[in-house]
């Protein structure tokens, strides 16, 4: 679920945080950015439940409907699509990822559960809704092709629910597009023979990743004061308030990178900093960013210092 250029940027959230010096404790920082990320799974189990939620909604919805005092003929027998939705029915009888949401203590909605009455009314006033409810019998691909809709198309863009995220972890709102880009991912790729652990990813690819998070901000702390030599070296025709704070950690974070990770190829390392830097720094910042790495990186080959492991590399 979680990929490098994320780690990277939980990473530089940490370090940007990051108030003591090249000789501090940091413990209590790394235990920041292992829970930073950690929380990205109670945010991804937080949106999974919200569609289980939705579903439970419409079944009482019918169930209110046909037990009307006045009830029409068409309210006794109402169309049942939305609430038999197979995809939906999956979510909610899967155990596994039932236990993790119990495991992860995502309970949001029982309290906040109006804003899961905000999306079901939204749901049902959409063109989405009144086409999918044309017919009243369907199959597993149509169930899932209008899940996928109403989560890209009204879910996620939500504003109301984007705010609540917001006031519940500032650092979800960084995380809710790798989530949701997850999420609609794996829904893609649901069968109707699916296994209960299909929706329940690991957090990192693999343990090398997290050893990569780890590795990249203590080998970052621990050499600030060489990191920042290097980068005064290529800016002296620049005042230091004039660079930008978080430039400044992007900086060292890719100078590090480009001298501590063999395996990690050069072009790979400066494309991801500037990436990262025309999302969260300033409009130049990539420009500022690039020319300084592409000077040291030439002057790194040219000392023969760019240790670089494998072919194509460089």
């Amino acid at each position: 679920m979680l990929n490098r250029r994320h780690i990277r940027i939980k990473v530089m959230q940490t370090i940007y945080a990051y108030k003591g010096g090249e000789g501090g404790d940091f413990k209590a920082d790394q235990t920041f950015l292992l829970r930073s990320i950690e929380n990205m799974y109670s945010l991804y189990l937080l949106q999974l439940s919200l569609l289980v939620e939705i579903q439970k909604r419409e079944a009482i919805y019918v169930e209110k409907t046909q037990k009307k005092h006045l009830a029409t003929s068409e309210d006794k027998n109402p169309n049942q699509k939305f609430a038999n939705n197979e995809v939906l029915l999956y979510l909610k009888n899967n155990t596994a990822l039932q236990e993790a949401i119990e495991d992860y203590k995502v309970k949001n909605w029982d309290l906040d559960n109006e804003y899961v009455d905000v999306l079901f009314k939204a749901i049902k006033s959409s063109n989405l809704y009144n086409e999918y409810m044309q017919t009243r019998t369907s199959n597993f691909n149509e169930d899932k092709n209008f899940v996928i809709d109403i989560y890209k198309e009204i879910i996620a863009p939500n504003d109301k629910l984007y705010d609540y995220l917001e006031d519940q972890n500032l650092t979800w709102i960084d995380d809710l597009p790798v989530i949701n880009t997850t999420i609609v991912k794996l829904l893609r790729k649901l069968k109707p023979n699916a296994s209960d652990r299909h929706m329940l990813p690991e957090l990192f690819k693999d343990i090398d990743d997290r050893e990569f998070a780890l590795d990249l901000f203590k080998k970052t702390i621990l050499n600030q004061n060489e990191l920042n030599s290097e980068i005064g070296e290529k800016t002296k025709n620049w005042e230091a308030d004039r660079i930008a704070n978080i430039d400044q950690v992007l900086l060292q974070m890719a100078i590090c990178e480009l001298k501590n990770f063999p395996s990690i190829p050069v072009k790979v390392t400066i494309n991801e900093y500037l990436e990262i830097a025309k999302e969260y720094s300033t409009p130049k910042s990539s420009i500022f960013i690039n020319g300084i790495l592409d000077n040291l990186v030439k002057e790194y080959q040219e000392a023969n210092t760019l240790n670089k492991t494998g072919r194509g590399l460089m």
